[in-house]
């Protein structure tokens, strides 16, 4: 907890980094930025909105801060949360605004709508969106209990994300979700999470789905049915979000390099014009 509040952006004009969860509707998303609220709360919260309806609770897209304790400091991360992801290409989420969101463009509040993408002249959109506005780091959610279950569409679905995803070079972290649930061995303990062969077989399996190196797949379990903080929740629920700030380490680290490239090409660029400018002038004179 000392690592994550005392946890500094690599780039001076960002100060909280912005993480995204993605998943299917009933994944466990709002779930988990309650649970990491609560533990940084020192007691169970409800902010987000959460249930186990058919469909979508989450109809907007949100933005949560975390703050360390009542009336405590605000924690430098941002979890942003979103409609659930549907089989049906006219339900859950749709993926042109979920890119929007990845560049930042869509405002916190802004009503979701499956059917039609937010548009540049949208009151919702953002057109001045900087990289404090910016996604630095995507969470696929996905349900332990129902990976098997996952269908060709869905994980179609999941595949276009990953490739946008790709392409503004964000980096992706997947979190199994009720893994209590899924393996009575875990149920019994929750630290036998990493001696269960069931879940490792099962991180395994997302792992190729998904294309996500296996080191990526990380197991959680979200407070349910908890009245009380319990330790070995709160270490699972603390290591997913340090690896989320690690990963948006190197988003940061990537955009310097990029910036750096950028200032190498032009001081080459100049170096290379002043010779030939100078030696026009000289046979001219």
């Amino acid at each position: 907890m000392k690592d994550i509040r005392s946890y500094n952006p690599e780039i001076k004009t960002v100060q909280q980094a912005r993480v995204l969860l993605v998943g299917p509707v009933g994944a466990g998303k709002s779930t988990f930025f309650n649970s990491v609220n609560s533990v940084f709360r020192g007691n169970m919260t409800s902010q987000a909105i959460a249930g186990t309806a058919g469909k979508s609770v989450t109809t907007q897209f949100r933005t949560y801060t975390i703050k360390a304790g009542k009336g405590g400091g605000v924690v430098p991360l941002i979890l942003c949360d979103t409609m659930g992801l549907e089989e049906n290409a006219e339900a859950g989420m749709n993926i042109e605004d979920l890119v929007n969101v990845f560049k930042g463009h869509i405002k916190d509040r802004y009503q979701l709508n499956p059917l039609t993408p937010l548009q540049m002249d949208s009151p919702g959109f953002k057109k001045q969106a900087t990289l404090s506005d910016a996604i630095h780091c995507v969470v696929y959610v996905v349900d332990t209990c129902k990976v098997s279950l996952l269908t060709q569409e869905m994980l179609d679905k999941f595949a276009d994300i990953r490739k946008k995803t790709n392409n503004l070079g964000i980096p992706q972290i997947l979190l199994m979700t009720k893994v209590d649930e899924a393996c009575p061995l875990v149920a019994e303990d929750l630290k036998n999470v990493y001696r269960s062969v069931y879940i490792q077989r099962k991180a395994r399996e997302l792992s190729e789905f998904f294309g996500i190196p296996l080191s990526c797949v990380l197991p959680v379990k979200s407070y349910s049915d908890e009245l009380e903080l319990d330790q070995s929740i709160d270490i699972l629920l603390l290591t997913a979000v340090e690896q989320m700030l690690n990963y948006t380490d190197s988003f940061f680290e990537n955009q310097v390099i990029e910036d750096q490239e950028v200032v190498d090409h032009q001081d080459l660029y100049r170096s290379n014009d002043l010779p030939v400018l100078s030696e026009q002038t000289k046979h001219h004179v």
